[in-house]
């Protein structure tokens, strides 16, 4: 049994712990099939309605195991590290209709730093950092970190952070949008469990049909855009946490929501 990949689930949040501490959590080919398998279990899974990605020890994921791709009775080559591990996981991230948070506790790397940015909500810890760490070893970001970095924080500081490989602290990777928030070191645990199970509790169709739009949004004019906005908001409205949450404001109560 691969233990690259550790799943709790806890008060119907799914917890993904990258586990390969010893390197840095880094991927190899294992872990990245690993991840997929734990990644459509969740999405199977009713129980769970909030995901959490995270790593074990002092990094969150430095990337691609270099040690597989300099072995050459390892390297299974670029095109199915690419195919066959990261865009699958970077697909499945944005494709899962519940809400996917990066719990960053330390550096993320390379590939690990663009998971990061893939998910819905990026969080991390004062003593965590990213860095576009490709072009110290020749290469060009990938896992979608062309798509998402510019989005994020602007064409000139993607491009300056792809080329020069400037690592980024916490503090300034929330000025400059990367990420939603950074907390202390010693409240970051709580605040994301905090975080995780408010998604959880809320309605969680709505929030999939947010992710879906938000998806379409990169390449829809504004007129697909609204008539995309019209269709989701009138498939939202015929769903139970609707009645709920109008019936909770109209009652001045809390919404239990119950996903559906």
């Amino acid at each position: 049994m691969d233990s690259s990949i550790l799943l709790t689930i806890q008060n119907q949040v799914a917890y993904i712990k990258f586990n390969r501490p010893n390197k840095f959590n880094s991927f190899n080919r294992e872990m990245a099939f690993s991840l997929q398998k734990t990644l459509d279990d969740c999405i199977r899974n009713d129980e769970v309605r909030a995901i959490v990605l995270t790593g074990e020890g002092k990094a969150f994921c430095a990337g691609q195991d270099i040690q597989e791709i300099t072995d050459p009775d390892q390297h299974p080559g670029f095109k199915k590290i690419l195919d066959d591990h990261y865009n699958p996981i970077i697909t499945r991230i944005r494709n899962i209709e519940k809400p996917v948070i990066a719990s960053v506790n330390g550096v993320a790397a390379g590939a690990g730093a663009n998971i990061a940015l893939a998910c819905d909500i990026v969080v991390a810890s004062e003593q965590a950092s990213f860095i576009q760490a490709f072009s110290k070893i020749g290469l060009i970001p990938d896992s979608a970190g062309t798509f998402f970095l510019p989005r994020l924080v602007g064409f000139q500081r993607a491009s300056a952070l792809a080329m020069l490989g400037d690592k980024v602290d916490a503090v300034e990777a929330e000025r400059m949008g990367m990420i939603y928030k950074y907390y202390s070191a010693e409240t970051y645990q709580e605040e994301v469990k905090k975080l995780a199970e408010k998604l959880a509790k809320m309605p969680t169709k709505a929030l999939a049909y947010t992710k879906k739009a938000l998806n379409k949004s990169f390449n829809n004019s504004l007129e697909d855009q609204l008539a995309l906005e019209s269709e989701y908001q009138i498939a939202a409205a015929n769903t139970n946490d609707y009645e709920e949450g109008v019936s909770a404001f109209m009652e001045k109560r809390e919404a239990k929501f119950r996903g559906k």
